[in-house]
C-alpha cells in the first residue's frame, strides 16, 4: 500500500546561502577604501588613522575565512593567504604611522628630525614677519598662530617621512602574518587528518593487487 502521509518535497536553497562569502567581501573592501581614502589624504598622521587602522584588523579577523590549506603556490588557498597578509600588512601599517612619527624611539630618523624642527623655527620667524604690527597687536595671539605653524610645520615634515617608510613597516608585517597563518594552517590540516591518510592535496596511491603481484607478466 502507498504511504498516505504527505512527502515532503525539498525546497529551494536559502537566498542568502551563497551570499555569505559576497557579504564578507563587501564589508572587507569597505573598510579597505576607508584606509586607502585616509592614506592619501594629505597632512599629518593623526591618531584617527589608529583607530582606523585598529577597526579593519577586528573586520578582517572577523570575517576573513581562508580556504582549507593546500600545498602549492598557484591554489586557492595560497591566493587567499596572500590577500590576508597584505590587508593586515596594511592595517598595521596604518595604525602605527601616527607612533612612527611622533615617538622618536621607535621610529628614530634623527637627520629628519632635527631637519624639521629647524623648518619649525623657520615657521615661526616667518609668521612673526607676516604681522604688519606685532607690538600693537595681540600677543598671546601672535604666540599662537607661531606656535600652532611650529607644530603644523615640524607635523608634515616627519609625516612625508614617515609615508616613505610606510610601504617596508607594511611589508614586513604582511611577511610575518603570512608565514605565522601558513604555519599555523599547515599544521591544523595535518591534526584533523586521520592517521594512515594522506596529507591534504596529495593523491593517495593506488592498492596493487596481490595476484597480479605474484604472477606478475609473462
Amino acid at each position: 500500500m502507498n504511504d498516505p502521509s504527505p512527502r515532503r518535497e525539498r525546497g529551494p536553497a536559502p537566498a542568502g546561502a551563497g551570499d555569505d562569502t559576497a557579504g564578507q567581501a563587501g564589508v572587507i573592501g569597505i573598510g579597505l577604501a576607508a584606509v586607502l581614502t585616509f592614506a592619501l589624504a594629505q597632512g599629518s598622521w593623526q591618531w584617527f588613522a589608529t583607530y582606523i587602522g585598529v577597526t579593519l584588523f577586528a573586520v578582517v579577523f572577523a570575517f576573513q575565512v581562508r580556504p582549507a590549506w593546500r600545498p602549492g603556490i598557484r591554489t586557492a588557498y595560497m591566493r587567499a593567504l596572500v590577500a590576508y597578509a597584505l590587508v593586515v600588512g596594511l592595517c598595521a601599517a596604518i595604525a602605527v604611522a601616527p607612533m612612527l612619527q611622533r615617538w622618536d624611539w621607535l621610529f628614530p630618523m634623527p637627520g629628519t628630525r632635527s631637519a624639521c624642527e629647524a623648518i619649525g623655527r623657520y615657521e615661526v620667524i616667518r609668521t612673526r614677519v607676516a604681522v604688519a604690527e606685532p607690538a600693537g597687536g595681540d600677543a598671546a595671539a601672535l604666540a599662537y598662530a607661531q606656535e600652532s605653524g611650529r607644530e603644523k610645520a615640524v607635523a608634515d615634515c616627519l609625516a612625508s617621512t614617515t609615508t616613505l617608510w610606510l610601504p617596508l613597516y607594511g611589508a614586513g608585517a604582511a611577511v610575518l602574518v603570512g608565514a605565522g597563518a601558513w604555519y599555523r594552517d599547515r599544521n591544523r590540516a595535518g591534526r584533523r587528518s586521520p592517521p594512515g591518510s594522506s596529507p591534504p592535496g596529495s593523491s593517495p596511491q593506488e592498492p596493487v593487487d596481490a595476484g597480479a603481484r605474484r604472477t606478475g607478466p609473462q
